[in-house]
């Protein structure tokens, strides 16, 4: 009689634990997709400033067509990829970032070549647009930060004690996170004047 009881007291403690576990994993997985949505909402917004973009500065005259065709092309791929909030794996991250970074620099080429354009640096369009560009990259930056606590907070989780007896068990897998582009430790020298 008494190892059955000590068998059910034993049973209620893991189903007690693993329950709390459950919980926590589950509310941290949904703050990591939450987290992930406002990211894809951040580039998107910058995907949709591009055209209109793009359309400015094919006024003016004689601008390269080629530095033009890679942002388009950059932004064709970039907004091609598709991630699974539910399949958040570190290599996933890294094919949205990887894309994601040839757009930055498509980009960043574009408003290095416009300034040899001083009727475009005088455009307000094309000033407004520089400056809504400029903002969303923040807004891109703070995103993709909230995004990364999120995943380590709900990493964390899953890989402490007693949540790593019963995450695999219950599909918890650790997430992947936005890491520095290489040659990030350079600062680029973009102007944006």
């Amino acid at each position: 009689m008494r190892k059955l009881l000590f068998g059910f007291i034993a049973l209620f403690a893991v189903a007690s634990l693993s329950s709390c576990g459950y919980n926590s994993s589950v509310k941290l997985d949904e703050k990591v997709k939450a987290a992930w949505g406002e990211v894809e909402n951040q580039y998107q917004r910058r995907a949709d400033l591009i055209p209109n973009l793009v359309n400015t500065v094919k006024g003016a005259a004689n601008f390269e067509k080629e530095t033009l065709t890679q942002v388009i092309e950059a932004r064709a791929k970039a907004t091609s990829i598709q991630v699974d909030p539910s399949k958040l794996t570190p290599e996933t991250i890294q094919k949205f970032q990887s894309a994601q970074g040839g757009l930055t620099q498509a980009l960043g080429k574009l408003m290095v070549v416009s300034e040899r354009y001083p009727e475009l640096k005088a455009n307000a369009n094309f000033q407004e647009l520089q400056a809504q560009l400029e903002g969303t990259e923040n807004r891109i930056t703070v995103a993709r930060r909230d995004f990364n606590q999120a995943v380590q907070d709900y990493n964390t989780n899953i890989r402490t004690f007693p949540n790593n007896l019963f995450a695999g068990m219950f599909g918890f897998q650790q997430k992947g996170s936005f890491a520095a582009e290489a040659g990030a430790e350079k600062a680029p020298s973009v102007n944006f004047n």
